[in-house]
């Protein structure tokens, strides 16, 4: 039964959106908007995935009991 009402439809629709398409005029129509959208929710997805891994980050250096060059220094000599 789906495949009699369906062809029905489709049968009413067809003529009705041929008659209102313009040849002269482009639209990205329903799935433009659909691929637009998952893309938009993809990125914004994204960002709060970076934005929690950057919280994570500890940006601060630990500080070191020595310089860097005396420790440089050690390791040159003790190879």
């Amino acid at each position: 039964m789906p495949d009699v009402t369906s062809n029905l439809a489709m049968t009413h629709l067809v003529p009705l959106a041929a008659q209102e398409v313009d040849e002269n005029k482009v639209t990205p129509g329903v799935l433009g908007f659909i691929v637009f959208a998952v893309m938009a929710l993809a990125v914004w997805g994204l960002m709060k995935s970076m934005n929690r891994h950057m919280g994570k980050v500890d940006f601060k250096e630990k500080a070191s009991d020595e310089p860097a060059d005396e420790a440089s220094k050690d390791a040159r000599t003790s190879a």
